[in-house]
């Protein structure tokens, strides 16, 4: 394992590294390895985005940071397999949200998350994934 110096640049380790003959991922392999934030129940999504209408005939942006929790082991994996049809979901839901905020309003996170995780419930077909919210923003 090579680990990076002072100084040293992502790229130029992957210089060294096709010089050396050796695959990126054999460097960087502890990252892949490192714990994710939130513990090993915690899936990471994207932010969610939707477009708003700003007061003037100006576009906004919608932005939701969130992640599921999943607890049991078997539900999760299939919450992993699941995580496309997830996040179309998500971005449909905060779409039709969005579409219907009046222009200079501010959204609402107790609505959002309901919504949210009722397209979870649905989209995993019972109970037992939880929906975490980070942050909504609206500009």
């Amino acid at each position: 394992m090579i680990e990076i110096g002072c100084g040293m640049r992502r790229r130029d380790l992957l210089v060294l590294c096709a010089l050396a003959g050796l695959p990126p991922s054999a460097v960087f392999a502890d990252e892949k390895q490192k714990k994710k934030s939130g513990g090993e129940n915690y899936i990471p999504l994207n932010p969610i985005t939707a477009t708003t209408n700003k007061g003037g005939g100006r576009r906004g942006v919608l932005s939701v940071d969130c992640g599921l929790q999943v607890d049991d082991p078997k539900l999760r994996e299939f919450a992993d397999k699941s995580l496309p049809r997830l996040r179309a979901a998500y971005v449909q839901a905060m779409q039709i949200y969005a579409a219907g905020l009046p222009p200079g309003a501010e959204p609402n996170a107790d609505l959002i998350v309901k919504e949210l995780q009722r397209q979870t419930d649905l989209i995993l077909k019972r109970p037992g994934g939880k929906l975490l919210i980070g942050a909504v923003v609206a500009n």
